[in-house]
């Protein structure tokens, strides 16, 4: 470990990045700073928006029964051990008798048990809620159907084993855990200072590292937590997480020094950053899917499959991919993305010859009733960004020849997303990155009455399909399952998969225990600054 924040960084630091670093450090210690996409909405897991960015400081400061290695494989967590039934529904985990909070307070099965019910209380009416559905009595519980000591989990043995029990076998359970939703709260700091228990001068927290400055809309910093179980093994002293919204400032920022690591560099920078930061720039792939919704509610001209599937046939993927976006994304016709635990990546069954698609793709728009005297005019909305709008402006071009009229609308996301789950548009763009390394993940966007299923797809076949796989034990069989599934949706034209997403990060080359990984999860707790 360096004695030395100058010595080991790739870059000079300028006057401004020194200043930031005396505020927030000690002289002389390891601070990774980090500038990450966006401002965490609350240290309450419950209050989180979904944010990339807001995991990367959770997965910092808490830390559930199971936790990741550098490369995402599981690890044990609080819990050093469990047993699974059988029958796949009973999971029992063993707390290990050093898990502490930060205040030094003991974290028992009760803080699971609080946190989870805290997380299903229908009046924190969190976002992310779903993740714990396949808990027994959750969705119940969520929706205010049954009371919150309802769900299946139970804390036993002086408070050091901690029951669940769900509703139906979920063979991706445990990587489910790995996930904020599923973190503990410290019940004894909500039951005395109640929805105070966040604020820094009462909060604790139970991982590598806690809290101890936030200055909104600029830097939150956190510090290695002396009552970690594993804290010998720690070898920073701390973490600045800044918010960079502007990718390009913060590429200058990267290579003043300001920064060790810079999440999401702008796409158009990839060739200059592999030319001019070679040892630095990272891509590799990701489990993550842009795509276009179809809107499949009445009144809507992409309830015909004949039009969505002229809109699949025509849209250029590879030209999305290489020219639009310079190879920072990856050509799909799927949903689920490749590299995903336990499934064979699908495809859309569209043919290689353009000329014979364009041709079909017309063909299908004539039987569909569209042409000269009664063109295909189509709202499309997409989220602010450069990159989305290149995206649309090029898929546009693609459909023009086809006779179709887009009308473009772009918004800032929160509006974006609120607007398109009203029901608001014809064709949407949207992007899924993986809460869990499961193609159910993914392929639950399409399942009926799932609220991120924004066009409203319903098929039946494709229901039960999901459903029998969600209660198949034999991994195998599951996967059949599921591959089953979404080659019924991609036969449908139930949407538009068009690329998938890579992971963009620079990375100061001096420090070891980062690694690309399919989840782009990379926990502070392993990351060392060589000498």
């Amino acid at each position: 470990m360096s004695s030395s924040l100058l010595s080991r960084r790739l870059f000079p630091l300028s006057a401004l990045a020194i200043a930031i670093g005396a505020a927030s450090a000690p002289a002389g210690a390891d601070m990774l700073n980090i500038g990450v996409q966006g401002e965490l909405a609350s240290f309450d897991t419950s209050q989180v928006s979904g944010g990339v960015w807001e995991s990367q400081v959770l997965m910092d400061v808490y830390e559930g029964l199971v936790t990741q290695s550098p490369a995402g494989e599981l690890l044990p967590g609080m819990a050093t051990e469990w047993e699974i039934s059988d029958d796949g529904t009973t999971y029992t985990f063993h707390l290990r008798d050093d898990a502490k909070w930060s205040d030094g307070e003991p974290v028992t099965a009760e803080d699971f048990v609080f946190g989870w019910q805290h997380l299903l209380k229908p009046e924190n009416a969190s976002k992310y809620a779903y993740m714990l559905y396949p808990v027994k009595n959750a969705e119940a519980v969520n929706t205010g159907e049954k009371p919150l000591d309802t769900l299946g989990v139970e804390a036993t043995d002086d408070g050091k084993t901690f029951t669940v029990t769900l509703d139906h076998p979920t063979p991706y359970f445990l990587q489910l855990l790995t996930h904020y939703t599923a973190y503990p709260v410290p019940k004894h700091l909500v039951d005395e200072y109640g929805r105070d228990w966040v604020k820094l001068d009462h909060i604790a927290t139970n991982g590598a590292f806690h809290p101890v400055d936030w200055v909104s809309q600029s830097r939150i910093s956190v510090e290695k937590s002396s009552t970690y179980y594993d804290a010998d093994e720690v070898s920073l002293d701390g973490v600045n997480y800044y918010t960079v919204e502007d990718r390009n400032a913060g590429i200058s920022r990267f290579r003043a020094g300001e920064l060790d690591v810079l999440s999401d560099y702008p796409s158009s920078r990839y060739q200059w950053l592999t030319e001019n930061l070679p040892d630095a720039t990272h891509m590799s792939p990701m489990l993550g899917s842009y795509y276009y919704v179809f809107n499949h509610r009445d009144g809507h001209p992409t309830t015909d499959a004949r039009v969505r599937e002229a809109l699949n046939l025509v849209i250029r993927r590879n030209v999305l991919s290489q020219q639009i976006m310079a190879g920072s994304f990856k050509a799909s016709t799927a949903m689920v993305p490749p590299g995903t635990s336990h499934y064979d990546a699908q495809q859309m069954d569209i043919g290689d010859d353009m000329d014979a698609r364009l041709e079909k793709a017309r063909t299908l728009l004539e039987d569909a009733g569209y042409g000269p005297d009664n063109p295909l005019n189509l709202r499309l909305r997409y989220n602010t960004s450069d990159e989305h709008k290149k995206i649309a402006i090029a898929v546009a071009a693609m459909w023009k020849p086809l006779g179709v009229n887009v009308q473009m609308i772009n918004s800032e996301a929160t509006v974006h997303y609120q607007t398109i789950a009203e029901g608001d548009f014809d064709v949407a763009r949207a992007g899924w990155i993986a809460d869990y390394n499961d193609a159910e993940n993914f392929l639950t966007l399409l399942h009926t009455g799932v609220g991120n299923n924004y066009g409203a797809y319903s098929n039946e076949e494709y229901d039960a399909l999901m459903d029998q796989a969600a209660q198949t034990l034999d991994l195998d069989d599951r996967q059949a399952l599921l591959e089953q599934a979404e080659n019924l949706a991609l036969d449908d034209n139930a949407f538009a998969p068009m690329l998938t997403y890579v992971t963009r990060n620079l990375v100061n080359p001096n420090i070891t225990g980062w690694e690309d990984n399919v989840e782009d999860d990379h926990p502070s707790r392993w990351v060392e600054f060589q000498d």
